[in-house]
């Protein structure tokens, strides 16, 4: 006598809970994965607590070389570059990031730069 069971387990496995899965982690490293510095700069130590608003990066190399936002820029340059990306804020703030080797004037200068514009100016710098 044959018998017959109602319930067959299928031996196939469905890769596409699993690939789903996969997917999902990916997204989640990929939007939680950030670089905010992208130029690699030593900045000067100091104590005290950081703060998170930011409108405008102005970044200073070694070789006294501009960058805004991270955009390569000259130098001569700088007030106009920053009224165009500060242009319409009602607050607007300038983050900036002087290497540890750039002569104090450089960093003055966008200062000057921002003290005639009534910007807001924070000096970037590398927890103790």
């Amino acid at each position: 006598m044959k018998l017959k069971g109602r319930n067959k387990v299928s031996p196939d496995f469905s890769m596409s809970s699993m690939t789903d899965i996969v997917f999902l982690l990916l997204i989640f490293f990929m939007l939680t994965a950030n670089s905010p510095n992208a130029l690699d700069l030593l900045l000067p130590k100091a104590k005290g607590k950081s703060t998170n608003t930011q409108n405008v990066s102005v970044s200073i190399d070694k070789n006294l070389q501009y960058f805004v936002n991270n955009e390569k820029i000259n130098g001569e340059y700088i007030e106009i570059e920053l009224k165009k990306a500060l242009e319409g804020q009602d607050k607007p703030t300038i983050i900036l990031r002087a290497e540890e080797s750039v002569a104090i004037k450089e960093a003055v200068h966008v200062m000057d730069i921002a003290n005639r514009n009534s910007y807001k100016v924070i000096l970037a710098v590398r927890p103790n």
